[in-house]
Order: structure tokens, then sequence, then C-alpha cells
């Protein structure tokens, strides 16, 4: 069990919340007033420190939470799988044990967007808007992308027992972060992702991809709740991507386009780690979500 307390960044405040089964999950908290909880949703090998810019700006408006997935920053390990159905499970319980019953913000970036569509499947009543960004779908995750993934995440836990946070850094944000993310943030950021705890718990997801494609289809398939929903996508093109990149992002404004309220939005110069590279495109969509979330009767 992890006990070690872990500073969530100035302005947010570190909790931590027992599940069912008795595994304890680190809860990053922020934010006050009626307006939706926002609930911030990684990526693969990413834990809640990699909201902190954006949580701290949008806690501003109202209530915010992100969270360390099982394995990630404070929170315990998981000895089970940690399938696509048993993280919806942890999110689940987390906010069932903060008593969050009323319908939040759901914001998934990157592996988060597959997990809060699922969550919108099982619990469709509890969900006020959505906002996907570089969202993984089917399509590009294939199985042969998901074996190299799991093979990176191994290759840079090596990296990170050995002093090599400063190449998973170049590795991983090769074109820098935004000036917005101040110094004493990133070190956050690194402190939490650039470390082999978090690695590992990113391939043991990785592990997991290709038995949840059937899943991420069958979502994919059937949309999301009626409710306001933006995609955020990365617009360019790195190296590799000279035709994903494209595909990638006519699938989400396909999905988008299947949706009663749903739009894209393209960050043209951006490439996937968004929250780090715009800041501020994030924040002013996921604002926009949940302006339309508080009038929607």
């Amino acid at each position: 069990m992890r006990k070690e307390k872990l500073d969530p960044g100035q302005g947010l405040t570190e909790r931590f919340v027992a599940l069912p089964d008795g595994r304890r999950l680190r809860a990053v908290t922020a934010g006050e007033g009626e307006g939706p909880l926002v609930v911030f949703e990684a990526g693969m090998s990413a834990p809640a420190a990699s909201w902190v810019h954006t949580q701290r700006e949008i806690s501003a408006r109202t209530r915010t939470l992100s969270y360390d997935r099982a394995g990630y920053g404070g929170s315990d390990d998981d000895s089970r799988d940690r399938t696509l159905e048993r993280i919806v499970d942890d999110l689940t319980g987390l906010l069932d044990a903060l008593g969050e019953t009323r319908p939040v913000v759901l914001v998934g970036h990157s592996w988060g967007g597959p997990i809060i569509r699922l969550f919108c499947e099982r619990h469709p009543q509890r969900v006020a808007g959505l906002v996907f960004v570089d969202a993984t779908l089917a399509e590009i995750m294939n199985a042969r992308n998901a074996k190299l993934a799991a093979v990176s995440f191994a290759v840079m836990a090596v990296l990170a027992r050995f002093g090599g946070r400063g190449l998973i850094e170049k590795f991983t944000l090769p074109h820098g972060v935004s000036p917005a993310i101040t110094p004493a943030d990133f070190a956050i950021v690194l402190r939490d992702y650039a470390c082999a705890r978090a690695m590992r718990a990113g391939g043991r997801e990785a592990a997991q991809i290709v038995a949840a494609l059937p899943v991420m289809r069958r979502l994919q398939a059937a949309g999301t709740p009626d409710v306001p929903t933006i995609c955020l996508q990365a617009g360019r093109i790195e190296r590799g991507m000279a035709k994903a990149r494209p595909r990638f992002n006519q699938l989400a404004a396909d999905l988008m386009a299947s949706l009663p309220r749903g739009r894209m939005v393209v960050v043209e110069e951006a490439g996937h780690l968004l929250p780090q590279e715009d800041p501020a495109a994030v924040r002013d969509t996921i604002l926009e979500v949940v302006d339309a979330a508080a009038v929607t009767p």
C-alpha cells in the first residue's frame, strides 16, 4: 500500500479514497461552486499530475477531480489485470466513495477516451458533458501498435530506473511544453510520469489493449449520451504519422458528426500531448462544455 504523500501542486488538494476491495486511490481536488464536477482521465503511463496546470485553471470556475489510476503516483497497485472494464470499475468506485452522484463533465486524453466512453455506456445518467482530447480510437490502436506501446513502456521503465528522466522527457515531448506551464508544475508532472512505476503501470494497461479493441469498436458505434461534446485533436503530423494523423482526425470528425451536440476542433500546431503543448486550447474547450452543460435542462 502506498503511504507517502505527494505535493499535488499549488491550490490543489490531495486525498486518499478507499475502493470496495480496500485498495486506495489518490485523488486530487480543487475548486468550488454549483457547476458540474470536471473529472480528468489521463492516458497510459500518465498520472493525475499530467493535469496539474489545466486542473488549476478549470478549478477557478468549477469543482475538479483528477486521480492516479492503480499503480500510478500515490495510488495502490492492483493485483488484477488492468482491463478497460477494471479501470472503469475503479473510476465508478472513486466517484461513489466521494459521494459524487450528480452528472459530471468527463475529460479523457488518449487512453482516457475509451475509459470515459465505457463509463458513458454504463452510467449515461451520470454524464453532463464530454471532452475527448486526442482520444484513442480502435482503428488507430491496432494489435501492432498495442505491442509497440507495451515495448516502449518497458524501455522507458528501464530508462527511468537508471536515471534517464531527461531521455523520457525528450522522447515524449520533443517540442517541449507550453511556456504557460510553470517549471514547478512541470517538475510535478515529471516526478510522477518520468518514473519506472508509471511506465510499468502503463505497460500493464497496454497489455490489455488488444482485448479491449472489440469493446472500443462497439462503444464508438453506439455513440455517447446526448450531452455537449467536443473532440480536440492534434494537427501536427509527427514522424511516422503522415498517413495515420489525417485518418485519425477524419475518424474523430465522423464520430462527432454522428452526435446531436458533438463537434471537433483541430489544434494545428500541437501534437498528441495537447495538455502540455497547448493547455489554453484544452482549458477553453473544457470551459465551453462546462458552460453548455450548466444550462442543459
